[in-house]
């Protein structure tokens, strides 16, 4: 419940953000149900994770129709919000973001430690698989098996204008 994020320290994070629910009033109140809502931390929520809500929304201008799969990881947790309900804070979460073009099919993934960085967002970029690993998803099963496999193991920087930065 919303009381449970009444002093815990967190935010009530989005996963589908509200700035792009702003196209119908119904969509905008149906992003702020608990079910889009996980406990992040406010300089997680408030710089990095807005960097790369803010960096998807232009892709989908400059890109046109783009699948986003979004969430936490919840394998592992920091801590625990709400003194009935005890929410699970998720350590990590993930964005994947899928430009689908037949033969021309481009994605990009990032995994993203809740918590304050002054990294950039290129530093966070990994494969589809090391996704699939982390959450034990399976995200694009209805994609032709060879479209597949070159999108979710390699990382095409190039047609999202990102470098990887390594450490």
């Amino acid at each position: 419940t919303s009381s449970d994020y009444t002093n815990s320290g967190y935010d009530r994070g989005h996963l589908c953000p509200a700035a792009d629910m702003a196209f119908n009033d119904t969509a905008m109140k149906e992003c702020f149900y608990m079910s889009n809502i996980s406990p992040q931390i406010d300089k997680f929520n408030q710089v990095i994770w807005k960097a790369l809500e803010t960096q998807v929304r232009e892709w989908a201008k400059e890109k046109d129709t783009l699948y986003i799969v979004t969430g936490p990881i919840l394998t592992e947790f920091t801590d625990t919000i709400g003194v009935t309900n005890k929410i699970p804070v998720p350590k990590y979460f993930y964005k994947i973001i899928l430009k689908y073009n037949g033969a021309n099919t481009s994605a990009i993934a990032f995994i993203i430690l809740n918590n304050s960085t002054t990294k950039p967002l290129n530093s966070f970029i990994t494969t589809i698989d090391e996704v699939e690993k982390q959450t034990n998803i399976d995200f694009f099963p209805e994609l032709p098996d060879n479209i597949e496999n070159m999108i979710e193991n390699s990382i095409n920087v190039t047609f999202w204008n990102l470098a990887i930065i390594k450490e």
